[in-house]
């Protein structure tokens, strides 16, 4: 995607200077940062401190982090150690895990004195996979909002709501929620998106700096408002992202995620997840039971960073010295309040036969699903 008419992606191999950069979304939507990552130390602190986030980005940060650290000790112990040390940084995506998998696995069969290159095409080769399924993920998602647009009149705009930020920025490019949403605008369908602030971090934030370099129009309201709206039909779908989804469609996404489908099932409006099928966790059932769910920094719900009257950028504290905090960074949202899982395959029932038919090749990995 493009900033101030310049495209950029979230993360890219830099080959004149030969090192990894990233932009630093610490920053945004107030400061636009690049920063070159090259130690472990370096990658493992952006994926734990969120100068990356999102599912698909945490993935290909770890492949990167891979090549990196192969270049300089490509060693099976350097390997091992690498993979345990990165996934420990962020414990609810499953996307990390995937990726840190895959390079382990693929590796190991290479020999050491040619694994550097190999693991740094495997890197490139991961974040083109993901921007690949990310643009297909965006014309399932459009084919639903021409549908939604055929059932307007006098041309009005169909109003999409989503939560947390599931954009170009959580991915590689495109993202999975607003894939769909910057098709739609550039084929001239009429949309305004709904940005949910999404506290504590503020990812929304991040999805209204995006959407309007992009020229999309939209509002940015409170995590509560999206039930009020949703009463007075100013919501005609709700589209969020995952950072896990189980084998039978049980999502795990941003806090409050699970309160946005509650509101839409009450008031009948499609709720609908974007997914790049590596978020999928064949190995999980019962989201609620099974997945564990990362508690951060009590920082991030105390205090607010923002633009002071003298458009300084600033931190304050918003909660009494002394009061305690809770910060559960993600929750999860049963299938049955899911009208549809959109993959790069297509769109899917939330449930373990709807996955199963768009993905045949895992049937039966879980033997036990329900």
């Amino acid at each position: 995607m493009k900033v101030n008419g310049v495209a950029f992606r979230s993360i890219w191999y830099d080959e004149h200077e030969k090192n990894v950069k990233i932009i630093d979304q610490r920053w945004l939507p107030h400061e636009f940062r690049i920063v070159k990552l090259i130690t472990k130390n370096d990658f493992a602190n952006a994926i734990s401190d969120m100068w990356v986030r999102g599912a698909p980005l945490i993935g290909a940060t770890a492949a990167y982090a891979i090549a990196e650290i192969m270049a300089v000790d490509p060693s099976n112990t350097s390997l091992e150690t690498a993979c345990i040390e990165l996934n420990e940084t962020r414990p609810t995506a499953i996307n990390l895990y995937w990726a840190l998998s895959r390079c382990k696995s693929a590796l190991e069969r290479v020999e050491v004195n040619v694994r550097a290159a190999a693991a740094m095409q495997l890197a490139h080769a991961i974040a083109e996979e993901d921007v690949v399924m990310n643009q297909q993920i965006g014309m399932h998602t459009l084919n639903i909002i021409k549908k939604l647009a055929a059932k307007k009149s006098n041309n009005a705009p169909v109003n999409i709501l989503t939560h947390c930020n599931a954009g170009w920025l959580a991915t590689v490019d495109w993202g999975t929620a607003t894939s769909g949403m910057y098709q739609a605008h550039d084929a001239g369908i009429p949309i305004h998106i709904w940005v949910d602030e999404t506290r504590p971090r503020n990812q929304g934030g991040l999805t209204s700096w995006e959407l309007g370099s992009h020229g999309i129009p939209h509002t940015y309201i409170t995590d509560n408002a999206g039930g009020h709206l949703m009463q007075h039909n100013k919501v005609d779908m709700v589209i969020v992202g995952t950072d896990r989804t189980t084998a039978r469609g049980d999502v795990c996404n941003k806090i409050g995620t699970y309160l946005k489908a509650l509101a839409a099932f009450d008031n009948n409006v499609p709720f609908y997840v974007a997914l790049p099928s590596p978020t999928i966790d064949w190995s999980v059932n019962d989201g609620v039971a099974e997945i564990p769910i990362e508690e951060r920094s009590s920082l991030e719900v105390s205090h607010v960073m923002g633009i002071d009257p003298n458009e300084n950028l600033a931190t304050v504290q918003i909660t009494p010295q002394e009061a305690e905090t809770g910060n559960p960074a993600f929750d999860v949202t049963p299938n049955r309040l899911i009208t549809g899982l959109i993959t790069e395959r297509g769109i899917a029932e939330a449930s373990s036969e709807g996955l199963d038919g768009l993905f045949p090749e895992f049937k039966g990995k879980n033997n036990d699903r329900k």
